[in-house]
Order: C-alpha cells, then structure tokens, then sequence
C-alpha cells in the first residue's frame, strides 16, 4: 500500500456532498404560488436556524434549493414553527407583501392547524382537552399547579382514527400554540406520544407527531387555502407495534438529519446511522470524504439492503465481536476486510478533516480506522482550551487529541500508549498538519506505570486527556470499564495542575452516566483533591441514543480547585 497522504479538492467534495445529501427533495413541496410555498418538513429538521455557524434549519435549506433551481436569490418569510422532531406541513411567504395577512392570521389563531399522532395509553374515545401549562426547570413543559401565575391554557380537541392493541393513532385540532402542547398535554393524560424521548414515550423511530393540515386565507387573494401532508408510513407500522422499518426510510431520514454535518466545508468525517438511534438497530454508518464504514453489531441486522442503498465511492465492512468483552484481532480479515465490500478502495492513508484540522486514516486497516468519530467534539473542546497548556493524552491511540491540542497551541503534548505502531501514527498525524516539533513527545508505556511514575517525580499538566478503552491487557496490568475508573481517576488526578482540567472518556454502554460521575468524585477523595467543577458533555449530534437509553459515549470534564 502507498504511504503518501491522498486528499481531495474542495470542490470535488462539495459536488459529491451535495448529491448525497440534497438541500431539498422536491417532492417535499405540497403548494406553491408566487405568494407562498408549503413543504411536508422532514422530521429532525429545525423549522428555523439552530446554528448560524453551519445552518442546517429549513429555511436555508429551502433557499439553496430554491436558487439552484431558480437561479436567483429568493425570498421566504417565515410565519410558522414546528419542533424538530415533528414533520408536516409547513408555510413560507415568497412575496413580501403576504406578511401581513399571515402575521394577522397566524398571531390572530385564525389558522386551522390538525396533527397526527401515534400514542401508547389512551382510554375512550375522543374528547376536548384542556391544561394550564408552564415551562419547567429542565426547558419541558409541564402541566401547573393551581396557584401558578405564569400558566398559560393550552387546548387540543382529540378524536381517535385507529386503535391497535394499546396504541391509538389519534387526530389533534389545537386552539392554541403553546411550546410542546400536544406532547405535554398527551403525556399528562397518560398517553404520550410514541417515540418522545422528553416526556416518556414508548420506544419508535422517531417522534410519532406529523402536522397533517393547515387551514388558512390566501393572503392575496383571500380564498380558502387547505394543504394536507399525508401521514408518513411509519405512523402505521408503529401503531401496529412493528418495530423495524424499510432501510430506504431509516437511511432518508438519517440523511436529513445529517444534512449541516454533510455541508460543512471544514468537516468530512461523521457518523450517518448510528443504530437504534437512527432507526437501525444493530448497524453503523460512518462517512469518510467519499467512502462509508459500516458497522455490524447483530447478525439479524438487515446489512444487504443497508450495503445495497448506500451511495459512495467504496463501503468498506467491520464485523463487531458478538460480546463487548471479548478481545480479537482487529486486523482478522473476518472481522474487518481489508478491501471494500462495494466499490473502489479509498487511498491508504486517506486525509480526513474536523473543523478544518486534517487527520490520517486507514479504511481498510482492521476494525478502527486511526479516528473515532464519537469524539469529534471533544477534541474541538480541546483544542479550544489547549493555549499554553502542558498536555498529556493519555490511551492515546493515534494521538488525535494531541493533534488537536497542538492545532490550538498547546504548549506541549505528551501522548503516551503501549503501542508503538500507533504512537508512530500519530507522530506522523502531527507532520500532516505543520506541527511536528520538539514540544510533541510520544512515551510507548503502560499508561498506569506511566502514570504512577510521573506521580512520583513531580511532573504536573494542565489538561489531561484520558480516553481508556472499555477492556484492556498489557504485561504490566489489566483494565475493565467501572470500578477501576476510581483509581485511573485518581492517578490522573495526582498529575493535573491546581486549576487543570481532566477530560475523562468512557464508551462502556453498561456503565450508567451517574456512576461514572461517582468514579471520579471517588477518584479525587482517593488523590486527596477537590474538583471545582464535574461538567456533563454532551454526546455529538449524530449519534443519539434510541429512546430511553443513554448515550454510549460518556465525557466528563473536571477543573480542580
């Protein structure tokens, strides 16, 4: 295999990124004029902009598609918000001067709006709900006391189209537009609404609420305007209990889930399915550039339709090990082919990039590539709070920490694994980037003799990186995710400066996040230090966990006193 570093245009990325992950399927389109256009919003989209570093919110999206296809500026005036989670219709003014007439109808609630939902609890039939709602300490709304002064009523009238089992799909008319009414006030009765990971609902692939219709003025022409998004096909599986769904369907919405990531010019690297979470239990999918990794973690998981809808240059396949405890040769031609399982192999070592920092990685080089993707995030905090600071990146693997510690001026970096294949990676991971040097030193060692060590000469850092992995041997000692993490804690703990802080990792699924937060409160009563801070990171945005399971990542990011 060649050794040289392979990395493609920008422009040529951008051509394939936009095939891949379209502004807009036109088909979305349910009315359009010259005064307004109503699309059936895909659901995991926010209606308007979350991020204005990447904007991934519809409102963009329309823009892009409207301009390619127009080839003009357009303009959309937006009267109209739906939850995230939540699909169907939604309305856009094209025309300036149909402001007004929305804004009266809208703000007025002289607009009709119907939805659908699949819930799980519902007893009777159908019958008019009502509930003073307020927002709770955690952002939720929820139903207020008697005496609560900032509640503000909230009324739905419901009617029940279908039942099955313990389900019912049920039709919703809203007289008002509180925040979350329809999940709250169903959740409240004792039926929420399948596939709501806020207020308790059943496990689904995603959120069972769509709006079905919108009732309104044409604001120029003042005639009656009904558009009905019809109701998603997943809506009847899940009141039927059926809890796969075709890949095709879970792959569409994992993409439009995935579609800011996909655009990001300084971003070529992220998780497109991340199993249950994403509707697809059992399976993974990872970009690179213009190849995908899939991961197989269940041998009843539907891979050949996955395999056979994927889009890109090369698939490459890695088989997990059935139990999580079980350590085997990642380099094992049955577990991870060398050679893509569809398509053209992707240069060795391919350039990959996260926030416009580069980093090697090897497709086809066992069951990880050089990168774990889960931590993208982390090592953009990282990089942020490395200026002028001493590092240490402890189970360094490939040492994309340090990478990313150094691309943020990190004073120096000590990346310490017991492999020295790795190590020899990362050193060279830090010459792709322009910041090989002195500073950046690399310690082939059992990091807990490493550790134990620099405790006892002295040797203090600012920032500690500590991403163990959930089971491993060296000669010199033996590592399981859980109770363990107490003393790995505390031998960290001893080395970080006054004021330093500790970035700890865990990808162990069974450990809940509350116990490993105790670990490390443990961890610094043993080293005899007080933690000024313990704060909760959260996960990337793709990989969400199915409902009513945690993230499988867990970070931790402790300062002490």
């Amino acid at each position: 295999m060649s050794t040289s570093c392979e990395h493609r245009g920008s422009t040529a990325l951008t051509e394939a990124r936009r095939r891949r992950f379209p502004a807009l399927d036109p088909a979305r389109i349910l009315y359009e004029d010259d005064a307004v256009i109503a699309l059936d919003a895909p659901e995991g989209v926010p209606s308007q902009s979350a991020d204005p570093t990447h904007p991934d919110d519809l409102v963009h999206r329309l823009k892009v598609f409207l301009r390619d296809r127009d080839g003009s500026e357009p303009y959309l005036g937006s009267h109209q918000r739906l939850d995230q989670d939540t699909s169907g219709v939604i309305l856009y003014a094209l025309d300036k001067r149909a402001n007004k007439s929305l804004a009266a109808q809208f703000e007025g609630r002289a607009v009709d709006k119907r939805y659908v939902a699949v819930v799980e609890g519902w007893s009777g039939g159908g019958r008019r709900l009502e509930h003073q709602l307020v927002r709770g300490r955690d952002g939720n709304t929820v139903v207020a006391g008697p005496r609560d002064r900032r509640a503000k009523r909230a009324v739905p009238h419901v009617e029940v189209l279908e039942r099955a089992g313990g389900r019912a799909l049920l039709a919703l008319r809203i007289e008002t537009g509180r925040t979350h009414q329809i999940r709250a006030q169903l959740a409240a009765s004792g039926a929420p609404i399948l596939g709501d990971r806020l207020y308790g609902g059943a496990r689904a692939p995603r959120l069972m609420l769509h709006a079905a219709r919108l009732s309104l003025r044409h604001p120029l022409e003042d005639t009656p305007l009904a558009i009905d998004a019809p109701t998603p096909p997943s809506f009847l599986r899940a009141l039927r209990g059926e809890e796969r769904e075709p890949v095709s369907d879970a792959l569409a919405r994992a993409k439009e889930r995935r579609w800011g990531l996909a655009h990001r010019a300084d971003t070529t690297a992220f998780r497109l399915v991340n199993e249950g979470g994403d509707g697809l239990p059992g399976l993974a999918v990872d970009v690179y550039d213009d190849w995908a990794v899939v991961h197989v973690y269940r041998d009843d998981a539907p891979l050949e339709p996955l395999l056979d809808a994927l889009d890109f240059r090369g698939v490459y396949l890695k088989q997990r090990p059935k139990q999580a405890n079980v350590i085997v040769d990642g380099r094992d031609e049955r577990y991870a082919p060398s050679e893509p399982v569809r398509g053209a192999p992707a240069p060795d070592p391919l350039v990959i990039h996260e926030h416009g920092v580069p980093y090697r990685v090897r497709l086809g080089e066992g069951l990880s590539t050089g990168i774990f993707l889960d931590q993208r995030d982390n090592r953009a905090r990282v990089r942020e709070l490395a200026a002028g600071r001493r590092v240490l990146n402890l189970f360094s693997y490939t040492c994309p920490f340090s990478i990313a510690a150094a691309s943020g001026g990190a004073a120096s970096t000590l990346s310490v694994d017991a492999s020295a294949r790795l190590l020899e990676w990362g050193e060279e991971g830090l010459t792709l980037a322009g910041l090989a040097g002195s500073q950046h030193a690399f310690l082939q060692a059992d990091c807990f003799e490493a550790l134990e060590g620099m405790a006892a000469r002295g040797e203090r850092f600012d920032l500690i990186c500590c991403d163990p992995p959930t089971y491993s041997r060296t000669k010199a000692s033996r590592w399981t995710s859980g109770t363990d993490w107490v003393a790995l804690a505390a031998a960290c703990l001893r080395v970080l400066s006054p004021g330093g802080n500790l970035l700890a990792c865990s990808n162990d699924r069974r450990m809940p996040h509350n116990k490993f937060r105790r670990y490390l409160h443990e961890g610094a009563r043993e080293a005899g230090v007080s933690l000024a801070q313990l704060k909760d990171l959260p996960c990337p945005s793709d990989f969400p966990p199915p409902v009513g399971r945690e993230p499988h990542l867990k970070s931790l990011l402790a300062r002490l006193e």
